[in-house]
């Protein structure tokens, strides 16, 4: 079963997050996933959530995603991310 890592990202070093971009895309296609929603135009339909920007990755397995996101290849880009941002990051099992 495909699993979903969603993320909601306030960005507060853009230089350093510029930086963290690439390197992300690498790990995360070299660990088998994909980017099924990397920024764009969110908007709150209901409750009292105001996302500033999202990103929605999908693994093959739940196992997978979080094989990634503890890999020594996402160990860099990971701590650059966490110095340029405020995230809160869930995985999710979906289906497809």
């Amino acid at each position: 079963m495909a699993a979903y890592v969603i993320v909601d990202v306030i960005v507060t070093d853009p230089e350093i997050y510029a930086q963290y971009r690439p390197l992300a895309f690498a790990s995360v296609t070299n660990h088998g996933g994909r980017f099924v929603v990397r920024g764009g135009h969110a908007e709150n339909l209901e409750g009292d959530w105001v996302p500033e920007r999202i990103v929605i990755l999908e693994f093959g397995s739940f196992a997978k995603a979080k094989e990634w996101w503890s890999s020594e290849e996402y160990r860099i880009p990971k701590a650059l991310r966490q110095s340029a941002s405020i995230s809160r990051m869930i995985v999710v099992e979906g289906a497809i």
